[in-house]
């Protein structure tokens, strides 16, 4: 006697070797012993031999038209030995029997399983559906291979029009073109960025890192949706002064100027002008709500994004030639330059300069202030602003940590093309603590640790930059500023670039107009803005600092970097001496932090944005005095 039983999901036969009535031990066709319950058992039979049995029902059963069958099957729940009698019109033999169990169970979208051997057909409609679904993702599986191929050839699928970011950065793993752009990856070795790189759907490895920080923080583009113009004051008295700025080249948010005004009994009237976008619009306008999501400008070398419209900037942005509305802080400063008092106002600026940092650096800089230069416009009023910012500082019980370390000023050129793609990088050096630099970042603790003070003690809210125990925090509340040696610090000197500043020169504006402040006190809205403000803002520092890192890995490529030099910052990490790069050198033997060593370049990935690089010499031990090549 032999058996056809269901085990582990399949149909298996075998030759009953004890029939304990309730129980069988069956031999199935491969030898195998096993213990089977009688209700186990779909079919008794005494030909053909159990694997003979297997075989030829197979084979039958792939004859079957299951269409067909389904629609000759009545509507009632059956056994397949009914529906094998009625099909063939006899009672059926093993092999008859078993094809058509086999067909049925091959079916389950026709036929509905209801126990062992018994089977119902699907109702049409929900045969029909499920037809259409087999036949949707026959369809994908095509359109996948397709999309595959192409990739493969390094061509890129019509269907990937539109939605490369999101392939990129958040693919969802049940769209076909996933499917079809993880399956090229996996044939061609390359990653999605790479692959689509050489397929065209990035224009260079840039787009790659400035469309992901676009697509996680601008989803919705860098164009500025419709909003109300401001409105340009105009019942403002005119300030009697020369003011000038002193910005990089590339500056078009020209936010502070300054002005020297001689008195007539001896000393001056020094001015800090803040440009004053606060007076144009007010909170709940569409320009506040547009700044609000910004929060600020966004810096990248070769680009930023503003946050206010292009329009509003040329407005309020303190362009020479013009009479702007400002917030400006007079200092009354004696001949010895002890500042005696000071006054806030609200007023028209004329701004008669617009000084850059590459034209004044060479003629305006330690050398020529201590052994001379040459004379241009401007420089008694720089030379005495320095001074006036040699004694703030000293004032301030924080001298400058940073002297003699250096920044690194990026330009890219649109212009030209380069290997790797649209751009042309430069990185120049410009050192910290510069006469220039330190004039104007004295003059802006001042006027923000001043203004900060009113806040306070007009008992108005703002938002405060605060720093105890080594953290920096914002708070909404004046609290002490222990890096920069003032009793209270909040942003008020770039109101066109940060929405913090914004917000401050509102208060203030409305502390000077005697009106009521836009943010009451305990405000949860000023609180919410600044939570954002600090995310956001920390948010493009990152992104500007990784970004910055991929230009300096272009300028290696640019200028075939071959061999260079860099200093050891500890352990194995190493900063190049030419440019800002720093990263991991798995070949670097012990050296102390400080130490000068040479190197060789022997690869790069701007996907990845790493440098690979060999060891070569060491040039120099550290030098203790040169404290700022081992910070980081």
């Amino acid at each position: 006697m032999f058996v056809l039983f269901e085990e582990e999901g399949g149909f298996k036969a075998g030759t009953v070797l004890v029939d304990n009535d309730s129980s069988l031990q069956v031999e199935n066709s491969r030898g195998k012993r096993v213990k089977l319950k009688r209700a186990n058992v779909l079919l008794e039979f005494r030909e053909p031999a159990p694997a003979d049995l297997l075989t030829r029902a197979q084979i039958a059963a792939a004859e079957f038209d299951t269409d067909f069958l389904w629609s000759v099957c009545g509507n009632e729940e059956f056994a397949f030995t009914e529906f094998a009698a009625d099909y063939y019109g006899h009672a059926p033999n093993a092999v008859e029997a078993a094809a058509m169990l086999f067909s049925l169970h091959a079916a389950p979208m026709w036929f509905h399983r209801r126990g062992k051997g018994r089977y119902r057909k699907a109702p049409e409609d929900i045969l029909h559906a499920a037809k259409a679904g087999m036949e949707k993702k026959r369809q994908q599986a095509e359109a996948i291979e397709r999309m595959r191929t192409e990739l493969a050839a390094k061509r890129l699928p019509a269907e990937f029009d539109g939605m490369i970011s999101q392939l990129l950065y958040r693919p969802d793993r049940n769209r076909i073109e996933v499917k079809a752009l993880e399956a090229a990856s996996v044939d061609t070795g390359l990653s999605a960025a790479r692959l689509l790189l050489e397929c065209g759907g990035l224009a260079s490895s840039h787009d790659y890192h400035y469309n992901r920080f676009l697509f996680e923080l601008f989803p919705e583009g860098t164009d500025f949706p419709a909003f109300d113009p401001p409105v340009f004051p105009t019942d403002l008295p005119h300030a009697e002064v020369a003011a000038f700025s002193i910005d990089d080249a590339s500056t078009t948010e020209i936010d502070d100027a300054f002005s020297v005004t001689p008195q007539p009994g001896g000393g001056w009237k020094i001015g800090i002008h803040i440009a004053a976008p606060a007076l144009g619009f007010t909170r709940g306008s569409t320009l506040d709500a547009i700044a609000r999501r910004r929060l600020s400008t966004v810096y990248m070398p070769g680009n930023k994004i503003t946050m206010l419209p292009d329009d509003v900037v040329s407005v309020f942005t303190l362009n020479a030639g013009s009479d702007r509305p400002a917030l400006s802080l007079y200092l009354d400063v004696r001949a010895d330059l002890t500042v005696v008092g000071h006054e806030s106002r609200i007023e028209f600026v004329p701004i008669l300069a617009n000084l850059r940092h590459h034209d004044i650096e060479p003629i305006f800089n330690e050398s020529t202030l201590t052994k001379g230069g040459p004379d241009f416009p401007w420089k008694k009023e720089l030379t005495l602003l320095w001074d006036l910012a040699t004694v703030l500082e000293a004032g301030r019980g924080r001298p400058s940590e940073y002297a003699n370390q250096v920044d690194y000023i990026f330009s890219v050129d649109w212009e030209q093309n380069s290997p790797d793609g649209p751009g042309v990088i430069s990185i120049g050096k410009r050192l910290r603590g510069s006469p220039l630099e330190k004039l104007v970042s004295e003059l802006m603790i001042l006027v923000n640790s001043t203004w900060g003070r009113l806040l306070d003690e007009s008992g108005v809210p703002g938002l405060y930059r605060v720093q105890g125990g080594g953290k920096v925090r914002m708070a909404t509340v004046a609290s002490s500023h222990e890096g920069l040696g003032v009793d209270c610090y909040a942003w008020s000197s770039s109101p066109l670039r940060r929405y913090a500043d914004l917000v401050n020169q509102w208060q203030i504006a409305a502390v000077l107009n005697k009106t009521a402040p836009a943010f009451a006190p305990r405000s949860t809205d000023l609180l919410g803005a600044m939570r954002d403000f600090e995310q956001a803002y920390a948010e493009y520092i990152e992104f500007q600092r990784r970004i910055e890192r991929y230009w300096c890995v272009r300028w290696l490529r640019q200028n075939n970097v071959c061999t260079t030099e860099a200093v050891v910052l500890r352990d194995n990490l190493v900063r190049l001496i030419d440019i800002p790069l720093i990263f991991k050198m798995p070949s670097l033997p012990p050296q102390l932090p400080g130490s000068r060593i040479s190197l060789s370049v022997t690869g790069s990935d701007l996907i990845d944005v790493e440098v690979d690089a060999r060891y070569l010499a060491t040039l120099a031990e550290p030098d203790p005095k040169a404290r700022e090549e081992v910070e980081y």
